[in-house]
This record gives structure tokens, sequence and C-alpha cells, in this order.
């Protein structure tokens, strides 16, 4: 779809704002440093105010960075206005215009850049059918579902060719089931087209799913950059952790080390792990245990006192404690397994692969 891939760069790009209570300038973004290759999905995301919707303002256009140079494929487009961006917005609100019908709406870039009415045509029909809207050309705006709105919308993107897609929030304002379902044709859109695309979301598992990359900011700060598997599996800090799914904390000293395995004293009780390169015999550790990473069991690591037992279907959720610290597990497929009930005393049991150091 797209003619060039192309890739977006931030060299240590920062946006200060000034705060309307005190009157002090702030950090919305402070020195972000980013490479998205051409033809990925990247996604930026993190809490409300962390910087990540600024970011992408600033790529499309509507923000200026007070610091460093953003670039799209080599060109440095600081001083570009939005509009001379080889670049797209699909945004949260869909922005369409009423009075006009989807074609219309599709068409409506392509009638700025005056061509001709048959490339129009062609070129309209092509996106509506990439987005799953062939047939309803002629149908007014609104009289469509939410995600229908949001197909007109990412034809409207699309069909002008941008070299980058950049997506605000843009699936905010469906229902969850809704938001499913778009976010993965989102994810196969952008593939067929080839498209490089950058996308901004608060929920982690949006990211999750559809992200080549992700980005994760906090307090103006990129927290850390990595596939999903890397963010989910081997989080940078407790913050990264905590924001990735669900995890457990569990505070200890390396008793020992044999190689990169290390042994943790966890309230007096020792524990194996795997990946203690950077840490050294003595230091204090905190270990991520992910809930779907252990189970209760008759004999196991840590002995434990279940405080919440639930049936959810499709796994048994557990509260225990550990001494004074609640761990929480996530025990899949419980109908052949025994079920431990509130007050019991049992184990958590876990292979040493699915613990991650801090």
């Amino acid at each position: 779809m797209a003619k060039e891939k192309k890739g977006v760069r931030l060299e240590h790009i920062s946006k200060i704002y000034k705060d309307p209570k005190t009157g002090k300038d702030f950090y919305a973004v402070k020195d972000s440093n980013i490479e998205i290759k051409p033809g990925s999905f990247v996604t930026l995301l993190g809490p409300s105010g962390c910087g990540k919707t600024t970011t992408l303002r600033m790529i499309a256009g509507f923000e200026s960075p007070d610091e460093g140079e953003i670039y799209l494929g080599n060109e440095p487009i600081n001083a570009l206005t939005p509009n001379k961006r080889d670049t797209a917005m699909v945004f949260q609100s869909y922005a369409l215009l009423p009075h006009y019908n989807i074609f219309d709406n599709v068409a409506y870039g392509l009638r700025i850049r005056k061509m001709d009415k048959d490339t129009i045509k062609e070129k309209v029909t092509n996106i509506l059918k990439l987005v799953g809207l062939e047939g309803m050309e002629g149908r007014m705006t609104n009289q469509l579902s939410g995600g229908q709105q949001q197909r007109v919308a990412l034809a409207r993107a699309l069909v002008i060719e941008p070299g980058v897609l950049l997506f605000d929030e843009p699936l905010s304002n469906l229902d969850a089931k809704l938001r499913v379902t778009m976010r993965t044709e989102i994810r196969r859109i952008q593939q067929e087209a080839g498209i490089t695309a950058i996308y901004v979301t608060h929920d982690q598992s949006e990211a999750m799913a559809i992200s080549d990359q992700i980005i994760i900011m906090n307090k103006g700060f990129i927290a850390q950059i990595g596939t999903p598997q890397e963010i989910y599996y081997h989080p940078v800090n407790k913050f990264v952790a905590d924001f990735i799914g669900e995890a457990n904390f569990l505070d200890g000293v390396i008793e020992s080390k044999t190689g990169s395995d290390a042994i943790v004293n966890v309230n007096g009780h020792r524990i194996e792990v795997v990946d203690a390169d950077k840490f050294s015999t003595g230091q204090a550790v905190t270990i991520v245990l992910r809930p779907e990473g252990a189970v209760v069991a008759d004999e196991g690591q840590l002995p434990c006192k279940v405080v919440l037992s639930t049936f959810m279907g499709s796994y048994q959720n557990y509260h225990v404690m550990v001494g004074e610290t609640l761990v929480k597990i996530t025990d899949f497929n419980p109908k052949s397994k025994k079920i431990y009930q509130v007050g019991d005393t049992a184990f958590v049991r876990f292979e040493k692969e699915n613990l991650h150091l801090l």
C-alpha cells in the first residue's frame, strides 16, 4: 500500500509545558531516543500523563519538541507542518465528516491532492475492500456502527498512502468485544499494507496483542523498549513488571552463585533462580513471579496459607500469604486438580525458569 516504508527516529526529544497550577515548567517528555524500523508496528504504552500522546503529537507535527530532532526516514521533520509530513493520523474521535458518505469521507484527502476521478475511484475502492467496507460506499456515516466508523477513519488515513500511520487511542470509544475484533483488524491491515505504524494506548493487553515492539513510558521517560515477550518476561524494573500484566514481588538476598544461577534466600527459604549474571552474592534482590508461573501444591519451595480460592472456569484464582507477602496464583484447567480452600496450608511451587530478578 505505502509507496515507501519509512522508519521514524527520535533523537534526544524533550517537550516542556508550564504547570497551570504552579506556573513552573515541567518535562512532559524528557530526552527520548526511539528508533522505529520501517514496516513495524510499535506501541507507546503507559498510564495517563506519561508522555505517550505528546510523543505521538510531536511525530505528527501537532506539537513541536523543545529539544532534539525527529526524523522520518532520513529527513529531519521538526520544521514541517503536519500536512507536509508523510504521516496520517487515526484519531480517538474518528473525526469523520457527517454530511459526507463513506466514499466521500475516504476520498477527501485524495481530492485535496487534486487527483483525477478515475484514480480516486480506484484507490478508494481498493482501500474499502482492504478494511472490509466494500459495497457500502454510499452509506452516510451516521448510519454506521462504532466499528464501521473506525474502519472509515482507518481507510481515509491509508488511502493517501502515508509513509507512517499514527494511531491515538483509536479503540477507546468501542465496547470491549469490538475492541478485540478491531485491534486484530488493525494489525491485519497494517501487515497487508506493509506500513509503519505507531500506536498509543494505555491498554496493556491491546499493546501485547498487536505490537512488534512496545515502548513503555512513565512520567515523561522511556522505562523500557522491547518485544511483548521481552517486556513481559524480562521487565527492567518494578514499574514495568507491575504495569504489564500482574506480578508478584518476593524480596530476598542472594546467598550464593554458580555461573549465571543463584540461590536467593526468601524468608529463610532457599530459591533457585537463573539469569543472575548482573547480581552479586549478598545483594538484596526482588524476584518477579507471574501468577500463571506458579501453582498451589502439597509440596513446593515456599510454604503458604490460602486466603482466597475462587473458581473462574478456565482457572482457579488463589491468593495465598507467604509470610507477610500476598501472592496471587492463576492455576489453569483446574478440573482434574486438587482445589485448596481458604484456610488451607500448602506450598507455592514453580519452575526456576519462571522467575525474574530485579
